[in-house]
C-alpha cells in the first residue's frame, strides 16, 4: 500500500492550495482517512478526518470554515482543499488511512492509522 500526498508549496496569505493524496492497494471508498500536519517544532495535529460514508467527522477548529475534504473514487485520491491560508497553516501536511471507520474521538490519533503519506509541505508567507 502506498499514499501519495501532493500539492504543496508556497503561498501567500489569503491564497489556496489543493493537497492530493492518491492510494495504490487501498481504496478510499472503505475505512477513514486523516490529513495531519506537523510544523516545526510542534507535535503532529489531525486536521480533518472522513470516513468512506460521508463528510468530514473532524474539522479542527483553526481550520474550520477554511479547509474541506473531497474524494474522488474513480482516481482513489483524495483531496484537502484549502482556502484563506495563514502563516500558522504553515506545515508538512500528511494523509494517512485506515481501512476501520473511525469515530471522531479516535480519528485524531496517529496510532490508529495504518499507511501514511509521505508528506507535502506548506509554506503561507506573510
Amino acid at each position: 500500500v502506498q499514499l501519495q500526498a501532493s500539492g504543496g508549496g508556497l503561498v501567500q496569505t489569503g491564497g489556496s492550495l489543493r493537497l492530493s493524496c492518491a492510494a495504490s492497494g487501498f481504496t478510499f471508498s472503505y475505512g477513514s482517512i486523516t490529513w495531519f500536519r506537523q510544523a516545526p517544532g510542534k507535535e503532529r495535529e489531525a486536521v480533518l478526518c472522513a470516513r468512506s460514508s460521508g463528510g468530514p467527522t473532524y474539522v479542527a477548529k483553526s481550520v474550520k470554515g477554511r479547509f474541506t475534504i473531497s474524494r474522488d473514487n474513480a482516481k482513489n485520491t483524495v483531496y484537502l482543499q484549502m482556502i484563506s491560508l495563514k502563516p500558522e497553516d504553515t506545515a508538512v501536511y500528511y494523509c494517512a488511512a485506515t481501512g476501520r471507520n473511525l469515530i471522531s474521538s479516535s480519528c485524531h490519533i496517529t496510532t490508529n492509522f495504518d499507511y501514511w503519506g509521505q508528506g507535502t509541505q506548506v509554506t503561507v508567507s506573510s
